[in-house]
């Protein structure tokens, strides 16, 4: 069952200081059976990322052995009539790994609600900040420092920085700093917002996250 919840945010400029702009969240949650749309979600999304490329020869691939290695019969050995068979060192591999690319599917209407169900569980973790992606005109790590410290985040914690576009400037200036996964709202996902400790989104991502995820 889904219910309706409204969440409201007061945003805050990157001085620290408590602009006069509000955002509201209109989530749809599911209640009961919520905990299993995000461990569905986070599994597709993980399943996604695999590569799929371990591969192994079977005999038929495997170089070699095309000469009978004895004759059959005469020797009191065991009948052998390959040296790539499965059953000798340097041989074929029975029933090994072969490329292959495994989906989970997921409707995008559970996608949207696990991500919901999610955002409304975390939403006192969430801040909102005003004009983060068009304020650093410098890549520099120590700006962004001093706009984590003004916001009251606590840089020993994973922080999860959810912005509309992920800018140049932005990239380098958070790429050093230990506990700073930057992302784009466009590339939101479950596995990024559990980890997360705490959230900072911008102004115009949480407009994107709004038009896309909350419809």
């Amino acid at each position: 069952m889904t219910v309706q919840k409204f969440v409201v945010y007061d945003s805050v400029s990157i001085t620290g200081q408590k602009s006069k702009n509000t955002h509201n969240l209109k989530l749809n949650v599911v209640e009961k059976s919520g905990n299993y749309l995000i461990y569905k979600d986070l599994l597709r999304h993980q399943i996604s990322n695999k590569q799929g490329t371990a591969s192994t020869k079977t005999r038929s691939e495997v170089r070699g052995g095309g000469r009978k290695p004895w004759k059959q019969k005469g020797t009191g050995r065991a009948r052998a009539g390959s040296n790539r068979s499965p059953l000798w060192k340097g041989g074929g591999v029975i029933f090994g790994p072969k490329p292959q690319k495994i989906i989970l599917k997921l409707n995008k209407k559970e996608r949207k609600l696990a991500l919901q169900t999610l955002l409304y569980n975390k939403r006192n973790l969430i801040l909102i900040i005003d004009n983060l992606e068009t304020v650093l005109e410098t890549p520099k790590t120590k700006t962004f420092l001093n706009i984590c410290k003004n916001c009251s985040l606590n840089l020993n914690q994973k922080i999860l920085v959810i912005v509309s576009e992920k800018t140049k400037f932005l990239k380098l200036s958070t790429r050093n700093i230990k506990n700073i996964k930057l992302i784009s709202a466009s590339n939101l996902n479950t596995l990024s917002l559990l980890k997360a400790k705490q959230i900072l989104i911008t102004s115009s991502a949480i407009t994107y996250i709004k038009e896309i995820y909350c419809d």
